[in-house]
């Protein structure tokens, strides 16, 4: 026997119920956020749609990649990276196979996760956060315990998991940090992205996916703490790599329009009057990731942080922050070089000789840096 998942419909208005609404949250979800560019490729979009999409792969594609619209619309890039990655990784969930977004930390897979599960569901909310303590309950279903104790298992007393309601619904799920949840926990997954079904023994019952239903998983093995996917589970997802940004240029865009994104709902003063701050930051971070400068003449040691494209965001961000509450607005070497101290001096004993190694020998020779080696300096004594 099959059972249907109904979603929950509420009619209090987001107000009367203590809830935000889109525009007045502070990070709104991807459908809210960029609302006007979904709006207008499906008003645009006369390309074949897989079952229950809200666009085609084309329009998929151009959502995260960014492009302008026949009537003039332009579409902002949301990943910044080669087209085919993309284009593979759409072209995925328009088939029975499940997406593996596999890279380093800061690599953006759950950014595509988000962008992509809201173009073709219009919900990137159907979420389940991979940690070391997640239950197969979060994956599976759960149980409303008071129902279950007066009235034993029933229907009313099931509390279905994002999975379940995405499969019931013909929606994307998206897992989140699979590597770092328990083994055993990750294989449910199996029956699910194999037979399209879950099982509910307890009923007699079970849930089959309807079709333009598909999952999205992240998964990282440069961290500690993960767990290695099962060849079972593996076998089940296509993989796809998102590679660190190729060039200083593509990861300084990167940064600069996730940097303007985040500080206009921060109300931050604008990225450009930042610009060469932010190229400073991703040198930095290339050339002690990479354990050489840009220039190839000297070899660096390599701390033991990631130092992700994610990670150069924050720094930066935060150094607009300090721009604006504590400086005069403009980004300035002085308000990125304690983020950065934070974001490479992990190990206290062995990265902060790496990092005075860096500052002494590279930074403090390079021309037009004595700004920036000096506030570094300051803040490392």
């Amino acid at each position: 026997m099959s059972v249907s998942v109904e979603p929950t419909s509420v009619d209090t208005p987001a107000g009367e119920r203590g809830e935000s609404r889109p525009g007045e949250a502070l990070r709104p979800h991807a459908e809210h956020a960029f609302a006007a560019e979904l709006a207008a490729l499906a008003a645009q979009d006369d390309r074949p749609r897989p079952e229950r999409w809200l666009l085609s792969p084309w329009a998929v594609a151009t959502y995260l990649l960014g492009g302008t619209l026949p009537d003039g619309t332009v579409i902002t890039p949301k990943y910044v990276g080669p087209r085919r990655i993309v284009e593979v990784a759409v072209t995925t969930l328009a088939t029975d196979r499940a997406l593996l977004l596999l890279g380093v930390p800061g690599t953006a897979k759950t950014w595509v996760s988000e962008h992509l599960a809201a173009a073709v569901s219009g919900d990137s909310t159907l979420l389940v956060q991979g940690t070391a303590g997640t239950p197969e309950e979060a994956i599976r279903y759960g149980w409303n315990y008071a129902q279950l104790l007066a009235h034993g298992p029933s229907r009313d007393a099931l509390v279905p998991s994002p999975v379940m309601r995405a499969m019931a619904e013909g929606m994307t799920a998206r897992v989140e940090e699979l590597t770092r949840v328990p083994a055993d926990v990750q294989d449910s997954l199996i029956t699910i992205l194999s037979e399209k079904t879950l099982p509910i023994p307890e009923l007699g019952q079970e849930v089959q996916a309807v079709r333009g239903f598909n999952l999205i998983a992240t998964a990282n093995d440069r961290d500690r703490g993960v767990n290695e996917l099962s060849s079972a589970l593996r076998r089940r997802f296509n993989t796809v790599v998102l590679p660190l940004p190729e060039s200083a240029d593509a990861e300084v865009d990167i940064v600069s329009r996730r940097v303007d994104q985040i500080g206009r709902s921060l109300d931050l003063p604008s990225v450009p009057d930042g610009v060469d701050e932010i190229r400073r930051v991703v040198t930095v971070f290339r050339e002690l990731r990479d354990g050489i400068t840009s220039d190839g003449r000297t070899k660096l040691k390599s701390p033991s942080g990631t130092l992700s494209t994610a990670e150069a965001i924050s720094v930066v961000t935060n150094g607009l922050a300090l721009a604006a509450h504590f400086g005069d607005g403009v980004l300035r070497a002085s308000d990125v070089a304690a983020g950065i101290l934070g974001a490479v001096v992990r190990d206290p004993a062995a990265d902060r000789v790496i990092w005075q190694e860096y500052l002494e020998a590279v930074v403090r020779e390079r021309d037009g840096w004595k700004d920036f080696y000096r506030a570094c300096r300051e803040v490392s004594a």
